[in-house]
């Protein structure tokens, strides 16, 4: 009897041994296959803050930096395309206000093209089409795209939409956090403070502008009227660059299945965004809290950030925080209720973006891993990282040239 119990356990013991080895065998195949999908697809981030201290000829990408993006770390996490984001804060509405602001959209504009045409141009070239993505992807160079956020920084000259587009920009977000000449912002939700009514005169003819320049139209920050109102305005798809499902995490920031679906029928896109405060609604004090960390964190970086010099201050304190897994969770809800032909991917890093397992762009392949775990094909993953985007982008392109060619 104890021999028989001895073997039983030994039985037990290799029978369970071999289901870990199995299980192992098996998580170690679905890493190789995602890796393989991962090397072969383009990936594309639509939203990457910048710092102009960080495009300087001493002081740039081409170090690893404590920046959540840089080459290093894009080459690191296979990341092929970066929209870097001329982004300016809400400030006030008089002509010295926009003054300001135009002086520190051009010095991001300035910024951007130094990195790609004098810094750095055999690793990194800036794509003014999506077939320049294409073809600066398929030299093995990594892809820089300029993103403008908030369209204050034009002021109320019609004439800087084209300058910014010339610059580079290929898409331009209404709204930021604060309501402007052009559009109402989410943050005025709360209070029900809308003095634009959604978008203002102005902001109609800047989307209008937008259209006939093959510029994309962004409403990541804008009102949900405001939303609502540049789908029924432009001519073309619009995106969404950074936002997440409010179904999921009811922020102001976030849509909900409205505004998801009218996203569907405009033939738009939006690119969901890993900032943890949008995947997890968190207190106001935590985010308050994470946010002071990560401004601690660049105060003690200093003019140039290079990795080891702050490793004391390389990261914030830990907070509850999003995962990967929470991320994909709003790209399941996204692909359910629109399809996946209107879903992408965004960061949101150096901007406040970052979840646990892609904090910066050195974690990019988890994102894959998690989409392949779930059952995407390399289809699906390809339209998701990139493939919904640069469809959009080359419909508002043809909805220009079909506009030039009625004039």
């Amino acid at each position: 009897m104890i021999h028989t119990l001895a073997y039983a356990m030994l039985a037990v013991s290799i029978s369970g041994a071999l289901l870990a080895a199995q299980g192992q065998a098996g998580d170690a195949d679905l890493v190789a296959r995602a890796r393989a999908i991962h090397e072969r697809v383009l990936t594309l981030d639509t939203h990457d803050d910048i710092d102009t201290n960080a495009f300087q000829p001493a002081c740039n990408y081409t170090q690893r930096l404590t920046t959540q993006v840089n080459l290093p770390k894009m080459t690191d996490g296979g990341l092929d395309v970066a929209f870097f984001i001329v982004y300016v804060g809400q400030g006030p509405l008089t002509e010295a206000g926009y003054t300001d602001a135009y002086r520190q959209a051009v010095e991001k504009f300035d910024a951007i093209h130094r990195l790609a045409e004098q810094i750095a141009p055999s690793q990194i070239g800036l794509a003014l089409s999506p077939a320049d993505v294409r073809r600066i992807a398929a030299s093995g160079r990594k892809v820089a795209v300029i993103g403008i956020e908030n369209g204050y920084s034009i002021g109320t000259d019609i004439g800087h939409v084209a300058e910014f587009h010339a610059r580079g920009g290929r898409y331009l977000s209404l709204a930021h956090n604060g309501h402007n000449q052009l559009s109402d912002s989410n943050t005025g939700e709360a209070a029900g403070d809308a003095p634009n009514q959604g978008i203002s005169s102005l902001g109609r003819q800047v989307i209008a502008e937008m259209n006939r320049l093959g510029m994309m139209v962004d409403v990541s920050h804008p009102s949900k009227a405001s939303m609502l109102q540049a789908i029924q305005l432009s001519k073309a798809p619009i995106i969404a660059s950074h936002s997440a499902v409010r179904a999921l995490a009811n922020h102001s920031r976030n849509l909900d299945d409205e505004q998801l679906l009218a996203l569907k029928k405009n033939g738009g896109v939006v690119q969901v965004v890993a900032f943890s405060g949008y995947i997890k609604t968190e207190p106001p004090e935590q985010t308050r809290a994470r946010q002071a960390a990560q401004q601690a964190v660049r105060k003690e970086a200093g003019a140039c950030p290079l990795a080891g010099a702050t490793a004391a201050a390389a990261a914030p304190p830990a907070f509850p925080r999003a995962t990967v897994k929470d991320f994909v969770d709003h790209i399941d809800y996204a692909v359910k209720l629109i399809g996946i032909d209107h879903v992408g991917i965004s960061s949101d890093f150096d901007g406040g973006g970052g979840i646990v397992g892609w904090n910066d762009a050195s974690e990019t392949f988890n994102v894959t891993l998690e989409l392949v775990r779930r059952g995407y094909t390399e289809d699906q993953i390809a339209k998701l990282w990139g493939g919904n985007l640069l469809r959009v982008w080359r419909e508002c392109e043809r909805v220009a040239r079909q506009q030039a060619e009625q004039h």
